[in-house]
Parts: structure tokens; sequence; C-alpha cells
């Protein structure tokens, strides 16, 4: 059970959405797709799961080709878009029983008791949508999306909107799940990046830019040493670039500096030199955040 995406090309009139790209998520990992807004992300997403169609190349969703038998595919797929398009008119459990009516669930009444469960909608389920907050929102929007048990879940923006307690709750809802479905989500929380995926598709203007496991990904410029730097008062970076060192002016007076050797005696012979106020030096690790830019920017 995987998605496999092959040489995926979207044009609009004028414009490439997307140039060629080529990626897998396989069942039992979480895979995150990140990029910049406009990169392409939500587009694959709506190719994936046969609500838009393809220019050229293919989509393949558990062994079925996307735009052969979308219908298909959208019975074995869970989808939660970007902008959770739902009835804000109708209740949350009459919502969730149209959805399971629309799958045609043999055990409709217990998946709609399994799913208020297991997305924390116990207190809202007699509610309007319309009179729920973001959060809760997004739970319906991944309720309706679990209901019908696919074997492929694509999130887009799963936890948009959530405060810290329900981010953790879903969190589990996300990660119990992928223990046997296929799951891709897009976020540009890279905490939650880090917290749940163990591989990373990076899409930058229509074409992916990295594909590896996470802990890969932060370790790929291990070459180059980062430290944290701070001051008691504003100093003048270019004493540090003239000594050959890279400075990130981050706070007031915090500052990174990188290096691709050790740079605290540079950092320690320029502070002497010129009484610079030297309160702290620590290492930093390299973030996915920082992969992350270095990969997406200026492109």
């Amino acid at each position: 059970m995987s998605i496999k995406v092959d040489q995926l090309t979207k044009v609009y009139g004028a414009q490439k959405a997307l140039n060629k790209i080529s990626f897998e998520a396989s069942k039992g990992k979480i895979t995150g797709f990140l990029g910049p807004n406009g990169a392409g992300k939500s587009t694959t997403m709506k190719i994936a799961t046969g609500y838009i169609g393809l220019t050229s190349g293919s989509v393949n969703v558990d062994g079925i080709d996307v735009s052969a038998e979308p219908l298909q595919v959208k019975r074995i797929t869970g989808y939660l878009p970007e902008h959770n398009p739902l009835y804000l008119e109708m209740y949350v459990k009459e919502y969730l029983g149209f959805v399971a009516s629309a799958y045609k669930l043999e055990s409709k009444t217990s998946q709609i008791l399994n799913m208020i469960e297991v997305c924390g909608l116990q207190y809202e389920q007699h509610k309007k949508i319309g009179a729920l907050s973001k959060g809760y929102r997004q739970r319906v929007g991944l309720a309706q999306a679990l209901i019908h048990d696919p074997k492929v879940l694509i999130l887009d923006e799963p936890t948009s909107g959530l405060d810290p307690n329900q981010l953790v709750e879903i969190r589990k809802v996300i990660k119990e799940a992928s223990k046997d479905k296929t799951v891709i989500l897009s976020t540009h929380i890279m905490q939650e990046v880090e917290a749940l995926c163990d591989k990373v598709v990076i899409i930058n203007k229509g074409e992916i830019v990295a594909d590896d496991e996470v802990k890969n990904l932060k370790s790929m410029n291990s070459d180059v040493i980062s430290y944290r730097v701070e001051f008691e008062e504003q100093i003048d970076v270019l004493l540090f670039e003239n000594e050959g060192l890279k400075v990130i002016k981050r706070e007031t007076n915090n500052y990174q500096i990188s290096a691709l050797d050790d740079p605290r005696k540079i950092i320690m012979k320029v502070a002497g030199e010129h009484a610079l106020p030297l309160i702290n030096i620590s290492k930093e690790e390299q973030s996915l955040e920082g992969v992350f830019q270095e990969l997406t920017k200026g492109k």
C-alpha cells in the first residue's frame, strides 16, 4: 500500500504549477509534504485524491491509477483539504452520518460514535458546525476523513487552528492512524513535522528539492558548525564577518555564527580585541526549519 507520484506535471494556462515531480509515500510511515505558499502542495494533494486532473505523468494510490479510476481512489482515501469544506448548518453528528451514508458504510452508527470519541467531539456532537471554533471544525474534518477507515490518509494543514492541548490529541490520532495506513500531511509548522513525520518531501516552485528521512535532512549540513552568541549590547557584525565567519542576526543582542571549523577561538579573540561584553556562547543543532529555509530561498 503506497502512493507513487511519477513525473507529475500540472499546467494552468501559461503557469506550470508542477514540473515532473516524483516521490513515494509508504504504509506505516507519515510523510511530511512541505513547501512555501504556492509551491504546489495542495495541487499535488488534489490530484492524488482525484479532485482535479493532471497534465502529464501519473499518480498511483495503492496500485490504482488516479486518472483512470478516480472514484475507486476516493473510496480508499481519506482527505482533509486545506480549506475544510463543511456544511455549517448541519449538526456534527448529523454531518458525520451524511458522510457515512455517502460511503455506504454497513456499521454506520458504530463508526460515527467511534469518530466522535477518537476526535474528541463528545461535547460538540449535538452542536451546529457553524457554531464550532476553528479547532473543533478541524476535528470534524479529520473525523470525516477517517470515518470509512481508509487505506490512505491525505491531510492538508490538519492542525491549523488547534490550541496546544488539541495539538497533542490530534497528533495521537494521526500517529495511531499511520500504523496501518499510508499518510501524507502538509504543514507549515516544523515542530509538527519533527513530532509526527518519518520522512519529508520538500517542494519549491513546482519542483522537489528534498526527499529524505527527517534525521538525514537535519544532518545534511553537518559540516557547518553553528553557535548562538549573546552580548550585553548590539555589535558590529562586520567584526566577525571580516574574520571569515557567517553571522545571522537573530534578536537584539543574540546572533547565530556559522563556520566550517569551531568558531569559538575567533569569537573570543574578536570580543577581547574590541572589548565586546560577551555573555554566552552555545552550540546549536541544525534545525529542520533552517534546512527548509536553505532549500526554498532565492529560487
